[in-house]
């Protein structure tokens, strides 16, 4: 990992189609050559088959460049709307290493089966965040393998990017202990689950951490 700190995107295109006919070879290229672009981690949607993608890049700097200038004409020349979020990686680094995040060092010994995003509508610092109390209860979800927390620039929302072994234990989580958390908080919020087997072959030339 080099100097610079890293920063997180995470998108959708608002799409339905199955991941064999997303134009992912097209699109990797052009990826790779984003500047400060380091990983890519494509997402295939449960459920209703959208498209999407977690990125790494080495500053937030560059993540910001890449949402305004190259995504939107990405998703315009789909016809389709988009989501995009910007994560700062500096204040989530010490909660996201005891966690096993593989974009701060952490090995990937098992491929994982599914992908989970959340992301909570509150606004708190995230130095002010309970991480050390929700740390050691995330851990022993079933099926956990790894989580990156998420802290949004500008908004201060709290977030998260998971790795789980298979598609029903993400869901167990997303439908059943998520919503406990929350609720706890009084906030609304946002999860989505993603298959992982389907996208290996296109995030492994993004270099994604999950899936070499």
């Amino acid at each position: 990992m080099s100097s610079l700190s890293p920063a997180f995107v995470y998108t959708e295109v608002q799409l339905s189609i199955p991941f064999i006919e997303a134009p992912w070879q097209r699109l990797n290229p052009t990826l790779l050559r984003q500047p400060g672009f380091r990983n890519k981690t494509w997402l295939a949607g449960v459920g209703n088959q959208s498209v999407g993608g977690f990125y790494e890049f080495d500053s937030l700097d560059h993540a910001r460049r890449f949402v305004v200038d190259y995504f939107p004409a990405e998703a315009r020349s789909l016809g389709v709307a988009q989501t995009t979020r910007i994560f700062d990686g500096r204040p989530v680094a010490e909660a996201s290493r005891q966690l096993r995040s593989p974009h701060y060092g952490a090995n990937v010994t098992k491929r994982p089966g599914a992908f989970v995003y959340t992301e909570v509508q509150v606004s708190v610092p995230f130095e002010h965040a309970p991480w050390r109390d929700l740390n050691p209860v995330l851990a022993a979800q079933p099926g956990l393998l790894h989580k990156t927390w998420l802290a949004g620039v500008g908004t201060h929302s709290l977030g998260g990017f998971y790795a789980f072994d298979s598609i029903p234990h993400a869901l167990e989580f997303a439908l059943v202990y998520f919503p406990t958390e929350t609720a706890k908080l009084g906030a609304a919020y946002t999860t989505r689950v993603f298959d992982a087997a389907v996208v290996a072959e296109a995030s492994s030339p993004l270099r994604s951490p999950y899936l070499l």
